[in-house]
């Protein structure tokens, strides 16, 4: 059994259940631990709270996922740079995450991705990023470490990136995941030296890392049953579900729930 030291047995059990539901996830479709256990987790605890317990199980994860799927060495070096660019962001997205509110991020990530799921209907043409390679590297990477180190989201904008670069299944999953990784090394190590890091995150941490790796494997099995064309449409389904989370947090917040 996963020892949880110093909280009620109940949040230990609800802890556990977020992390095997987001790890059984991340296993089939190579993505989405953050993206689905840090809002269930700040039900129970804060935002910054909550990102602060997910670096470590997020950044194991990406290890596995980078591993997984094998050439992983071939996609890393192509893409690096966005990876870099990612740790620039994401150091600068910590230090604004420390000093302003998260909830401010989340309404303009909502506008980005419903302008992005409708460029075509209102001709907001993409050709540029065909065209300007490495400035494109630069200004999604940007982007995406900003984005993951204030609301722990890297996702949309690298899913915009992968769809429209046209990456295989295999190399969307081992970029997404390298970008992930290098963003939760940048993001912990700017908490550590903020003094958030403390023994009370690690003890409860660390823990979750390793039965989330343990449920990853069981949603690996399913992964490879995925076609490319399929795994693409999910991944637009899911920047639309995401809008939609964003956009409805957003209004609660207006409203003066807190969640």
């Amino acid at each position: 059994m996963i020892y949880f030291p110093d909280i009620p047995l109940e949040a230990a059990l609800a802890f556990a259940g977020i992390t095997i539901l987001a790890a059984v996830v991340n296993g089939a479709i190579g993505i989405g631990f953050p993206l689905i256990a840090t809002p269930l987790m700040a039900m129970l605890t804060d935002v910054r709270t909550a990102i602060l317990l997910l670096v470590l199980p997020t950044a194991t994860i990406n290890i596995v996922n980078i591993l997984k799927g094998g050439r992983w060495r071939r996609s890393i070096a192509i893409y690096w740079p966005l990876a870099i660019y990612g740790i620039i962001g994401s150091f600068i997205g910590s230090h604004l995450l420390i000093a302003v509110p998260a909830e401010l991020f989340r309404p303009l990530l909502a506008g980005m991705l419903i302008l992005y799921l409708n460029a075509e209907r209102i001709g907001a043409g993409l050709g540029w990023i065909h065209r300007y390679p490495r400035l494109t590297q630069a200004g999604f990477g940007l982007m995406a470490g900003v984005l993951g180190g204030t609301v722990n989201v890297m996702l949309p904008v690298l899913i915009i990136y992968a769809l429209e670069m046209r990456l295989p299944k295999t190399v969307t999953i081992q970029v997404f995941n390298f970008c992930f990784l290098f963003g939760k090394l940048t993001q912990g190590i700017v908490f550590v030296q903020a003094g958030l890091m403390t023994g009370n995150v690690l003890s409860l941490s660390v823990p979750l890392a390793l039965l989330a790796v343990v449920v990853l494997f069981i949603g690996l099995r399913w992964r490879d049953r995925i076609p490319t064309a399929t795994y693409r449409r999910w991944l637009r389904y899911l920047l639309a579900v995401m809008a939609l989370v964003l956009l409805g947090q957003a209004v609660l917040q207006v409203a003066g729930f807190q969640f």
